[in-house]
């Protein structure tokens, strides 16, 4: 869903991560929970290249950018071992983004630390 189209559903303001209009980035998954809308992201990376790289640096960017937009939280699901090769940048991005989680962190109930499970299944499913 790209933003413009959450702007309208989830009646938000996200022109600060498109700039004002000029760039779109397309998330995967939207919802809404506990009054906060989430926007989610999810990856596995198997191997080291430069796009591990931008790819931090740009979910960075977008939570800089939406830290003062009330009522959404950016949410990333990483892993795999071409972070091994990146761990700076993905160290960059852990620094700012309260909400970054691994296999492990889903498998121990992260999702369950954000929000209620069953809040999740039917807000996704309205």
């Amino acid at each position: 869903m790209y933003k413009p189209e959450v702007d309208g559903k989830f009646n938000l303001n996200l022109s600060a991560i498109r700039h004002d209009g000029k760039t779109e980035k397309e998330l995967i998954l939207f919802f809404r929970a506990s009054g906060t809308v989430y926007a989610c992201e999810c990856n596995f990376c198997g191997s080291s290249g430069s796009k591990l790289n931008e790819t931090a640096r740009s979910y960075k960017n977008i939570t800089i950018e939406s830290k003062g937009i009330s009522g959404f939280q950016f949410v990333w699901f990483t892993d795999g071992i071409g972070w091994n090769t990146a761990k700076h940048n993905l160290e960059e991005t852990f620094d700012v983004l309260e909400c970054l989680y691994n296999l492990n962190d889903l498998e121990n109930g992260a999702i369950k630390k954000i929000i209620d499970a069953n809040e999740f299944l039917n807000s996704i499913l309205k």
